[in-house]
C-alpha cells in the first residue's frame, strides 16, 4: 500500500469545516480523485447520484472514489444549492449555515488528488462510496482522526497545513484498510492486503522490481503450486501475476520519466529489462508511446487555462492507452 500511495504523489486539500442547523442541502460537483470526510457531531444525509441516500451519524467517516455529483443535506426534502459559492464564503476555515446558537452538525471534509499518470492504480479499484461506521472495528480510530483533523482546520498554528496533509493521508490509509477488510472484497492490489500468500508475492515484487520474476518463484513465495497461485492471484488482484508485474514496472517508469530522474537505459535496468529496446517495446505496448515521447510530453509546461478542455481530453486518451495496454502477454514482463 505504501508503495502505491507514494507513487500516486497525493496532494491533499482540506476544506473548511461545516457547521449547520435547520434545513439545508449542498450540491457538490464531480471531483477527481478521492473525497474524504466524517462527522464530528450531529447527523446528515449523503445523497450520491445513482445510490440510495445514506444517513451519516457522529463518528462515521466516508470516502468517495471519483465521485459523481452528490449532496450533503440536513433533511431529504431540503432544496440543494451549489456548494462552491458557500465554500468560497468560508471565514476562519468555517462555513456556517443557520443560526450559531442552534448548530447541530459538525462536518470535516477534504479531497485528495493524485498524479494523473498513475491515479488509476487506486481510483480504478475504489467503489463510488465507502462508509466506515463509528461502531465498526476501525470506526473509533477513524473517528479520532476526523476529530483531530477538524481541530487542526479550526486553529491557526505553525505547521498546520503540514499536519492536515499528513492526517488526511493517514485517514486515507485507514479507510483503504477498512475497505479491504469489508465482506465485499475489493479487486486489484487492495484485494490482496488480507491474503498472506498473495500479499507475500506482491511484497516481493515491489521490493525487487528489477528481478526476473517467474511464476514458479512467486508461487514458492506464496507456498502454493503454480496453478493454485496463478488462480488465487488473478481472483484477488484481477490480473495474472506476471501481467501485474509489467503494470507495476510501467507505473514506476511513468513516474521516473515524468520526474526525469533516470536515463532511459538506467530505467530499463531498474525495471528488469536487459536492454533499452526491450524496455521501450514493453513501454510502448502499455502506455501507447515511446519512453522518449512520454518524457518529452511530461516536460511540457501546463496548458493555459483556455486549453484545459483539450488537456483533459489528452489525459483521458493517455488513460485509455494505459488501460488498453495492460492486456499484454506475460512473456513481455
Amino acid at each position: 500500500m505504501a508503495d502505491a500511495i507514494g507513487l500516486l504523489r497525493p496532494r491533499t486539500v482540506i476544506g473548511p469545516s461545516l457547521r449547520a442547523a435547520g434545513e439545508w442541502a449542498l450540491r457538490f460537483d464531480p471531483f477527481p480523485h478521492v473525497r474524504i470526510g466524517g462527522l464530528v457531531r450531529g447527523t446528515c444525509w449523503l445523497i450520491l447520484e445513482g445510490h440510495e441516500p445514506v444517513l451519516l451519524r457522529a463518528g462515521d467517516t466516508f470516502m468517495l472514489g471519483n465521485p459523481p455529483p452528490y449532496v450533503l443535506a440536513g433533511t431529504l426534502d431540503a432544496n440543494p444549492r451549489p456548494a462552491e459559492p458557500v465554500w468560497a464564503g468560508a471565514e476562519d476555515a468555517l462555513v456556517r449555515i443557520g443560526p450559531e446558537s442552534e448548530e447541530d452538525l459538525y462536518l470535516c471534509v477534504g479531497h485528495i488528488a493524485f498524479d494523473d499518470r498513475n491515479a488509476a492504480l487506486l481510483t480504478d479499484l475504489l467503489p463510488p462510496l465507502v462508509i466506515v461506521r463509528a461502531g465498526d472495528p476501525q470506526g473509533g480510530r477513524l473517528g479520532q482522526l476526523i476529530d483531530l483533523l477538524a481541530t487542526e482546520v479550526g486553529v491557526t498554528a505553525a505547521g498546520g497545513p503540514l499536519v492536515q496533509n499528513h492526517l488526511a493521508q493517514i485517514l486515507l490509509v485507514h479507510m483503504l484498510r477498512a475497505h479491504a477488510g469489508q465482506t465485499d472484497r475489493p479487486t486489484g492490489w487492495l484485494g490482496a492486503l488480507n491474503e498472506d500468500g498473495i500479499g507475500a508475492a506482491l511484497r516481493a515484487v515491489h521490493a525487487d522490481v528489477a528481478h526476473s520474476w517467474s511464476l514458479k518463484e512467486l508461487a514458492e513465495i506464496s507456498h502454493m503450486s503454480r496453478s493454485a497461485f496463478a488462480q488465487a492471484f488473478k481472483s484477488h488482484v484481477g490480473v495474472p501475476p506476471l501481467e501485474y508485474l509489467i503494470q507495476w514496472r510501467m507505473s514506476l517508469a511513468r513516474d521516473a520519466l515524468a520526474r526525469d530522474t533516470l536515463s532511459i537505459s538506467e530505467l530499463a535496468r531498474a525495471t528488469g529489462y536487459l536492454s533499452e529496446s526491450a524496455f521501450s517495446t514493453a513501454f510502448r505496448r502499455v502506455v501507447g508511446s515511446s519512453p522518449a515521447q512520454f518524457r518529452h510530453r511530461a516536460r511540457q509546461p501546463p496548458r493555459p487555462v483556455a486549453d484545459t478542455t483539450t488537456g483533459d481530453a489528452d489525459t483521458r486518451r493517455e488513460r485509455d492507452r494505459s488501460t488498453r495496454g495492460t492486456a499484454v502477454g506475460v512473456d513481455e514482463a
